[in-house]
């Protein structure tokens, strides 16, 4: 059977900002590939899809993204179901305990190194394989940055080195790219209001050792974002975009 849809693949589909951006393409039409490492969260998203539109086009993959083998299998089934890869958004991604560096456990390093960016580059490695071949050529991959690929929290230099890191894969894929109409982009996120934000609400740790609150935003403005970066001809390309709550402590001095 011919496919027509669009093919979109969302890593970290089941929680927050996949969740919203899995959504958000199922309403323009693509055909979501759902994936994570627990598969009833990405169950419980594909049936939302389902309930608001009936003839949307799901797959559920579970993976584990810094899995190298995984993500090989992932490709392959959605190379051998649809023959083509159109986005990639690259979500999946976690965060180590707020402690001093000097008390980080190394397992903790590598989790969140292994998640967010082991994890983006080998689903961006296939996504060139598979972007490459296939005809017409080209897609669009969308990395899923931070406000941390700025400007670093207090106690979390594992989340803000991979998120710096992220930012070197975008514009390196971006330039290994062109030449194969595959354009490469990061959202960079301020506090969308997902769990992994949900202490931000509590107080969360300032430079200056004081406790605040921070405002938070719906996770569905990232995922319109996503949507937009999409919807663009592959000869035109959003580099990177911040999206962040308004009243969050990042532009100037606090």
């Amino acid at each position: 059977m011919e496919i027509t849809a669009k093919i979109a693949l969302v890593t970290g589909a089941g929680t927050g900002v996949g969740r919203a951006a899995c959504l958000a393409l199922a309403r323009e039409n693509y055909t979501v590939v759902l994936t994570g490492r627990r598969p009833e969260p990405l169950e419980e998203v594909e049936a939302e899809i389902a309930a608001a539109d009936p003839e949307a086009r799901t797959l559920v993959v579970p993976a584990d993204v810094s899995d190298p083998v995984a993500v090989e299998d992932l490709f392959e089934r959605i190379e051998k179901e649809f023959g083509r890869l159109d986005l990639l958004f690259n979500n999946a991604g976690t965060g180590a305990p707020a402690v001093p560096m000097e008390e980080l456990p190394v397992e903790e390093w590598m989790k969140v190194v292994d998640a967010n960016l082991t994890g983006a580059f080998l689903c961006s490695r296939q996504a060139f394989r598979l972007m490459k071949q296939q005809k017409p050529r080209g897609g669009r991959i969308i990395n899923n940055g931070s406000i941390s690929a700025h400007t670093p929290r207090p106690h979390s230099a594992p989340y803000t080195a991979t998120k710096h890191a992220i930012t070197g894969l975008t514009k390196s894929c971006a330039l290994d790219g062109r030449d194969f109409d595959i354009a490469v982009g990061q959202v960079d996120i301020g506090n969308a209001a997902t769990p992994m934000t949900e202490r931000m609400t509590e107080g969360v740790l300032q430079p200056d050792g004081s406790k605040k609150p921070e405002a938070r935003m719906d996770p569905e403005h990232v995922a319109n974002a996503v949507v937009y970066m999409a919807s663009l001809p592959l000869d035109a390309n959003v580099l990177t975009m911040t999206v962040m709550a308004t009243k969050m402590p990042f532009v100037g001095r606090g």
